[in-house]
């Protein structure tokens, strides 16, 4: 079972996890990420369209902490199913997607 975490809380589990800085994973489409984005503060981000994560597994690190953002969670808790079967050993999924995250952890994210 992937751990959900709430954007209100996100900072809450970066901060528990390993020194490695932890990654926040936006599986959107490219132009959604045109419309609303999240800028990195205590995180690295990277932004892997659903679709191509197989092909670009090799661009995640297993060891590092992954929280995965979509548009409403629904995405990105496939995408954290995904890792955890091939051997990632810390991933999350931010529940609400960037929906929650514009309402509980940034406003000036767009809602769409």
């Amino acid at each position: 079972m992937i751990t959900q975490v709430r954007p209100a809380s996100l900072s809450a589990w970066l901060h528990s996890v390993s020194d490695a800085q932890p990654v926040v994973l936006d599986v959107r489409e490219p132009w959604e990420l045109q419309t609303a984005s999240v800028r990195p503060t205590d995180f690295r981000l990277i932004s892997i369209p659903m679709n191509e994560i197989p092909a670009r597994l090799a661009e995640l690190d297993p060891a590092t902490p992954v929280a995965c953002l979509c548009h409403h969670g629904a995405r990105s808790l496939r995408v954290a199913a995904f890792l955890a079967e091939n051997g990632f050993e810390n991933v999350v999924n931010i529940a609400g997607g960037i929906h929650a995250w514009s309402v509980e952890r940034d406003p000036e994210v767009p809602v769409y």
